[in-house]
């Protein structure tokens, strides 16, 4: 899900992004992909189940938050890809926290629904370690939110002390940016969640 240091994760409407949808679907993938505008990025969904349009909606970026529903053996499966947007000047710190106010709004509570909610969310956890204090409190609020709103950390609930990180900076700083949040039904099953790393794309399953 995440990317080793000089590489890239999210989608744009690039050749590069519209050759990878179109080799998913000959594969036999049904593939969503809000193609973002000049300059954007996004999220594709990838499904070897047939997709239809899930229960989250965003209207502010709305390429940036991408939810599907697939059937599944024990009901139907709702997943929610997020690509939160970065920020350093003023308009940028704006920009996320009106897409994370958004997002709030636009993700249901949990309930009793089978339900992930993933992607490089670009905030970490109140408790990161180490702890990086030019985050804000909206960014620690919008991971607190996922939690009272039903959703738990899948890798936190597994490896509730571990030292893990899907991206590290130039400086050799770590920072776990990338996420999947479970909604209760599916924690309560969870047998194992990972970041993958190695040459390519690093991704947390």
């Amino acid at each position: 899900m995440r990317h080793l240091p000089g590489d890239h994760s999210e989608t744009a409407d690039s050749a590069g992004c519209n050759l990878l949808a179109s080799r998913f679907e000959a594969a036999g993938y049904d593939v969503v992909f809000p193609r973002p505008g000049r300059g954007e990025r996004g999220v594709m969904v990838g499904s070897r189940l047939a997709a239809r349009p899930g229960p989250a909606s965003v209207d502010y970026l709305p390429h940036r938050c991408v939810s599907v529903t697939v059937d599944t053996d024990e009901g139907p499966l709702d997943v929610i890809g997020l690509y939160v947007p970065s920020r350093d000047a003023e308009a940028k710190t704006t920009r996320k926290r009106t897409f994370l106010e958004q997002c709030r709004t636009g993700i249901p509570q949990a309930g009793d629904a089978l339900r992930l909610v993933l992607g490089d969310f670009n905030i970490l956890e109140p408790n990161h370690v180490p702890r990086y204090r030019f985050f804000q409190q909206f960014e620690d609020g919008f991971y607190e939110w996922l939690g009272t709103a039903g959703y738990a950390d899948a890798f936190r609930a597994l490896h509730p002390d571990a030292a893990e990180y899907s991206w590290v900076g130039r400086t050799g700083d770590g920072y776990r940016y990338d996420h999947m949040h479970a909604s209760q039904a599916l924690a309560t099953a969870l047998r194992g969640c990972a970041y993958v790393h190695g040459v390519g794309p690093a991704r947390t399953g």
